[in-house]
């Protein structure tokens, strides 16, 4: 599995990365981004199977990077994991295609969930 992990805060990729399991971790390669212009490339570049993707990121937020992603790959399986939970930016990212929206910080339980969508 080709898993993507995009935010700016290093802090935060670390996080995810930590919480998906082992077994997954092993089995998988895992590819970083830090802003919305590196998760378009990166996307285009290696196809992941599954993406988790912040909004607020310099050069390009994530709304844009999820907009120009599922315009070029409609099926992306792109979940936005974000602090960012207002009732606004959840219909915006639901209306670009998202198939999930996460509050950071994303559980190992909800991660391994959204994986097991994948697998």
């Amino acid at each position: 599995m080709k898993i993507l992990i995009v935010d700016d805060t290093k802090l935060s990729r670390a996080m995810i990365i930590k919480r998906i399991p082992d077994n997954v971790k092993n089995s998988s390669k895992i590819f970083l981004g830090t802003n919305g212009r590196e998760a378009v490339e990166l996307y285009k570049e290696i196809k992941p199977d599954i993406t988790f993707l912040d909004l607020t990121m310099p050069e390009m937020d994530g709304f844009k990077a999820l907009e120009i992603i599922r315009a070029y790959d409609p099926d992306a399986q792109v979940y936005v994991v974000t602090a960012d939970i207002q009732a606004k930016a959840r219909e915006r990212i639901i209306a670009l295609g998202a198939k999930g929206i996460e509050k950071k910080p994303i559980d190992e339980s909800r991660i391994v969930q959204i994986l097991a969508t994948i697998q």
